[in-house]
């Protein structure tokens, strides 16, 4: 590297821990899909049916995405009790026999709704309706819900997402709560033991590098909101940089997969939002590689750090279970990145303040071509494109 100096890191695991996380959900960060980032409010019954189909035929089930997940446009009103109502043109069979027939599949089944009284497409909120709610979801079997922000009309963020946490734990029923506030009241510091997840930023679009005017980012523009929230991710407890453009238009074959590869670094929900039904190959193949995946649900639950930061070129560490490790090296220049990668130029510090590299050789793996390369004894060839990534998983030779 040019002008490289070693960076030496004292990383001391101080994730944040809440002994009140209930139920011991999302041990890892939640897999599946959703249906806004393609579908907007075009959501029907036929939809999710196909959809499940799909997420079982493609071999994404197989994968480990496991929850269907309808966003926003499927409730229009509510009867004369107060019960939330989803529209009956679009779903005729009602969100039980949905839930059922996504549960039938061996998959589980999600909705969305909002803390405000309207949600964001100005259908029928929860607020005043929480515990109804909550036990109308529980009923047909509901599994995860997405919880937004819009028409929050001057509430304590931590106090409406409280009620619903509560509202959710009446039920009985486990239910995966995915905090959809935007990161605007910093839900990193007060969400654990409320939420599953909870949004770190305002939502994805899909563009490589981006910020729009009503709050949209692109991919690497979520990426540097992450860099110092390492510490508030941990089993049951996730920052969600917003859900997965993989597949859809306005990525790059290249943008997709530093995408998933950062997601995965992050420790993030992979909550895949193209069409499952008609994916190609590429597309698959990113969203199902095994080796990608298996970081990002890695046990230990600890979010990478963005370990070297040279302006286009940085690398991001992430510690694994089993003193493993996940390097990915991001190119977010134009051109490519091409050098050796001298692994005995820095060292890294656990919080047993023993120095890796310097005493213990590593395998190296390279999870996208799935080869094994060098050791750590041997400078990596690093040739990465405009854009790129290269990720590798390091393991104790012994």
């Amino acid at each position: 590297m040019k002008n490289f100096r070693p960076i030496f890191l004292f990383f001391a695991i101080a994730v944040q821990v809440n002994a009140q996380t209930s139920d011991k959900l999302a041990l890892t960060p939640p897999m599946g899909w959703n249906s806004w980032n393609n579908f907007g409010c075009d959501v029907s019954e036929k939809l999710i049916k196909e959809m499940t189909d799909a997420m079982v035929n493609s071999g994404m089930s197989t994968a480990g995405y496991n929850y269907v997940v309808i966003d926003d446009c499927w409730q229009v009103g509510r009867d004369s009790a107060g019960n939330i109502l989803a529209d009956p043109n679009r779903f005729p069979s009602g969100m039980k026999a949905l839930a059922d027939y996504v549960h039938s599949k061996g998959l589980k089944f999600g909705v969305y709704s909002c803390a405000g009284s309207l949600t964001c497409q100005e259908r029928p909120g929860s607020r005043g309706y929480q515990f109804q709610d909550a036990r109308q979801y529980a009923a047909w079997g509901v599994d995860y819900l997405k919880y937004d922000w819009c028409y929050d009309e001057g509430q304590n963020a931590k106090a409406a997402y409280k009620t619903m946490s509560d509202a959710l734990k009446a039920t009985g029923r486990p239910i995966v709560f995915s905090i959809c506030e935007w990161g605007e009241s910093k839900p990193w510091e007060w969400a654990t033991g409320i939420g599953n997840l909870w949004r770190t930023t305002a939502d994805i679009r899909n563009y490589y590098n981006a910020e729009l005017n009503w709050g949209g980012l692109g991919i690497v523009n979520i990426i540097d909101k992450q860099v110092d929230l390492w510490s508030y991710a941990g089993p049951g407890h996730w920052n969600d940089p917003d859900m997965l453009e993989v597949g859809n238009k306005g990525l790059t074959h290249d943008e997709n997969i530093t995408h998933f590869s950062m997601w995965a670094m992050l420790a993030a929900p992979l909550m895949a939002g193209n069409d499952l039904r008609n994916m190609p190959d590429e597309v698959k193949s990113i969203l199902t590689n095994k080796d990608v995946i298996a970081i990002d649900q890695d046990s230990l639950g600890l979010q990478a750090i963005k370990f070297i930061d040279l302006g286009d070129h940085e690398v991001w560490v992430r510690f694994l279970k089993n003193d493993e490790l996940a390097f990915c090296f991001l190119n977010r220049s134009e051109i490519p990145w091409k050098e050796k990668y001298d692994w005995q130029r820095q060292s890294i510090y656990h919080e047993d303040k023993s120095a890796r590299f310097t005493k213990t050789e590593y395998s190296v793996y390279d999870v996208w071509a799935q080869k094994n390369l060098s050791s750590t004894n041997t400078p990596t060839e690093l040739n990465i494109p405009a854009h790129g990534v290269m990720m590798v998983r390091l393991s104790k030779i012994h």
